[in-house]
């Protein structure tokens, strides 16, 4: 009878590419639902869209119109994170991404140097989050099985053998 080893290391499994995207654009979400939250916190943000204004914009249909389209690109970039074929999966994230780089600069329009702070952190963390975005789509053709993970086949083989 052969005594049962515990494992003294874990285990790193290759998650899916589409996986990747898809987790780093629904936390890129989360994060700009949160960060619309706390700005309500900010002194005089709810007398401001009260008064009919958001920054130094008055809120308007069109202004809306681009608030729907700039949180809905992202959101459907989630799903089509995981639906879309790797040939137009990739550079689709690749574009978005890019081009989602200066909407977060765009973020500290109209802050006072009382708030930079916080909008460094803001800008900050939406950077990284669209950098891991853009490199896990770049390397995504360079991504393959390891020489020594099974094939499909050989898996095949080895549980019919079992």
């Amino acid at each position: 009878m052969r005594a049962r080893q515990t494992p003294t290391a874990l285990e790193d499994r290759r998650i899916p590419v589409q996986a990747e995207l898809a987790a780093a654009w629904t936390s890129l979400m989360f994060f700009y639902i949160y960060i619309g939250y706390f700005h309500l916190c900010q002194p005089g943000a709810i007398d401001q869209i009260r008064g009919g204004g958001i920054f130094e914009f008055g809120i308007t249909p069109s202004l809306m119109t681009i608030f729907v389209v700039v949180i809905g690109i992202p959101a459907l970039m989630v799903m089509l994170s995981m639906t879309l074929p790797a040939r137009v999966n990739r550079p689709t994230n690749l574009v978005v991404a890019t081009l989602y780089v200066p909407v977060t600069v765009f973020n500290a329009a109209g802050a006072s140097w009382d708030w930079a702070l916080h909008y460094g952190f803001l800008i900050a963390i939406e950077v990284l989050l669209l950098a891991f975005i853009l490199r896990s789509a770049w390397i995504w053709h360079r991504t393959a099985p390891s020489a020594t993970m099974p094939t499909d086949r050989e898996a095949d083989r080895a549980q019919q053998q079992a």
